[in-house]
């Protein structure tokens, strides 16, 4: 609502009765009012103080209002200016307007019309005001933000951009006012599409690391997000895009990838190298992703890295361990449940899936779901909506479903034990974690991160392992993978008491399983004979006195192979 005495008016007439008559009028409104006889006076009020409104008339003593209009909207042209004459003419009135004045009114002048046409002036001039000030502020954002900013209207025509966007997408001023599905810029126009979708869908949008080729002919890596522009009374006058350069922190990811590190995943060989790629490929869609590997091979991790690198990155990452959960317990956790709805179910609960909407869901041993509850996932994978235990409503939410398994999915469907539909549902693209054995060239890069690790955590000063440990640790077959060689360091650099971790500090069932050099056999017990070669089974239980477990290393062994040359069992 206006409030008159935050507004200034100048009245300029050469008739005393009218300014005093109208000047009057307008401060008993609450207006601030100044009067002028001539062009001098009114000149001198207008250097002295700035005026919202001026009334002029259009004919003066030996002058002419034209004149002076033309000045005001020289010198402040946000200055509403009305004209007024005793003798209107379709020509001054004309060139009233032309000069930007705001209305042209005749004499007499009713109080009616005096007041009306002040508060519709000073209430455009109000707009006027706010808009500039808009405008201003989208100015200053647009020059000080590093990102490329570009705007479209309601009707997808090009608006507005900053400077980085002119710079770097190459967009310029006789552009604006195109359709912005016509602008060519040598792109594939990948960012003007998510503004115009955007636009369409009423919904923000958001891309993350796709290619941009500027006109300079160089390849960019930018991350995209657009918001429509909504107004106070919520309709879309337009849409905005912020375009972020992300080339150097790309690169600066492979380089880390190169050296073996990838959003908490370690491995430098050629098998991880060929992970990496599949997962920056998938990130950014929503499709149904399901990794196989052995336990221990890292599958969370890899889930980690796909919601991590992508568009979903900001939104929740949920985790659930299928086998960990009786059927009952599953479908809660899952779904949610309504109170009431079992015994023990004192309140609601929310689900996993509505507890990740927008993010990922990260579905762990997916091949020990039972019948019920897999025909429950199938619905969700299908429709993207379920219901809460004991509820008959529905619950829409947009997840993006990452499982896992080491079982073989496929058998489990040849046994008839899980779903043929839903397998074929999540293994729309299918990871194959490679074990630890079958990437030994990663060995050295995970020791030395597991050492790094527990270093911080004990309070140690572990530097690496003897060559006699990496021997034997390329010559085991690592059944638990990765966490298995994790755990042995772990134990390793609890027992170490040097910077050097030895064959003795490792855990005795490892020992227990792998073929040990003959030099690692002196380092764990020195008070044992010496090896000799050819050991005959009976010779190096005589040397080692009975004890089996030293036996086998003598012969270089393994405890097990030793029992079952024996004939025995444990």
């Amino acid at each position: 609502m206006l409030q008159p005495k935050n507004y200034r008016i100048l009245l300029v007439d050469d008739e005393d009765g009218i300014r005093y008559t109208l000047g009057t009028l307008l401060r008993k409104e609450g207006y601030l009012v100044d009067t002028a006889a001539d062009l001098t006076t009114a000149n001198s009020f207008l250097q002295a103080s700035c005026y919202d409104l001026a009334f002029l008339d259009v004919t003066l003593v030996d002058e002419n209002g034209i004149d002076l209009l033309r000045d005001i909207k020289k010198s402040t042209p946000d200055t509403q200016v009305v004209m007024f004459t005793g003798c209107p003419q379709v020509e001054s009135a004309a060139e009233a307007v032309r000069l930007g004045a705001f209305d042209y009114i005749s004499k007499p002048i009713r109080y009616e019309t005096l007041i009306a046409v002040t508060r519709h002036a000073l209430g455009t001039k109000a707009l006027n005001d706010e808009r500039e000030r808009y405008r201003a502020n989208l100015d200053a954002i647009f020059r000080t933000v590093s990102d490329s900013i570009v705007m479209i209207d309601q009707d997808g025509h090009l608006a507005q951009f900053n400077s980085m966007a002119e710079r770097v997408c190459g967009y310029h001023n006789d552009l604006i006012g195109n359709p912005a599905a016509e602008i060519q810029l040598g792109c594939r126009g990948e960012c003007r599409n998510a503004l115009l979708e955007s636009l369409r869908d009423k919904s923000p949008q958001e891309l993350r690391h796709i290619e941009c080729q500027t006109p300079s002919g160089k390849t960019r890596i930018v991350s995209l997000s657009t918001t429509p522009v909504v107004g106070s009374d919520g309709s879309i006058s337009g849409a905005v895009a912020v375009i972020r350069d992300e080339t150097e922190l790309v690169e600066m990811e492979r380089s880390f990838r190169h050296q073996g590190r990838f959003h908490g995943i370690i491995g430098a060989s050629a098998q991880m190298q060929r992970l990496y790629n599949l997962i920056e490929i998938l990130a950014n869609y929503s499709t149904t992703v399901l990794i196989n590997g052995e336990s221990g091979t890292g599958k969370e991790l890899v889930a980690a890295a796909l919601h991590g690198s992508g568009s979903r990155s900001k939104k929740p990452f949920v985790k659930v361990n299928c086998s960990a959960l009786s059927e009952h317990l599953l479908e809660s956790e899952l779904f949610g449940h309504v109170r009431g709805a079992f015994t023990g179910a004192v309140s609601d609960k929310i689900g996993r899936f509505q507890k990740a909407d927008g993010g990922t869901l990260f579905l762990d041993e997916i091949g020990d779901i039972s019948p019920s509850i897999q025909m429950r996932l199938l619905r969700v994978l299908q429709e993207s909506e379920f219901e809460r235990v004991g509820e008959s409503s529905s619950i829409k939410v947009d997840v993006r479903i990452v499982a896992a398994t080491n079982q073989s999915l496929a058998e489990k469907v040849t046994q008839g034990t899980f779903r043929q539909d839903l397998y074929y549902r999540l293994n729309v693209v299918r990871i194959d974690l490679p074990p630890l054995r079958e990437r030994y060239d990663d060995l050295e890069l995970l020791v030395s991160h597991f050492i790094a690790q527990f270093n911080s955590k004990f309070s140690k000063a572990v530097k690496s392992v003897s060559d006699d440990v990496m021997a034997l640790f390329r010559s085991y077959g690592w059944p638990g993978n990765v966490r298995e060689l994790q755990h042995a360091i772990e134990h390793a650099c609890i027992l170490s008491k040097a910077s050097i971790i030895t064959v003795a500090d490792l855990p005795q069932d490892l020992l227990d399983s792998v073929t040990l050099p003959v030099t690692s056999v002196q380092r764990i017990s020195t008070s044992q004979p010496e090896p000799v070669a050819k050991l005959s089974i009976a010779e190096a239980l005589a040397a080692s006195g009975g004890n089996k477990a030293r036996a086998a290393k003598l012969l270089g062994i393994s405890r097990m192979t030793l029992y079952r040359q024996m004939g025995v069992t444990e």
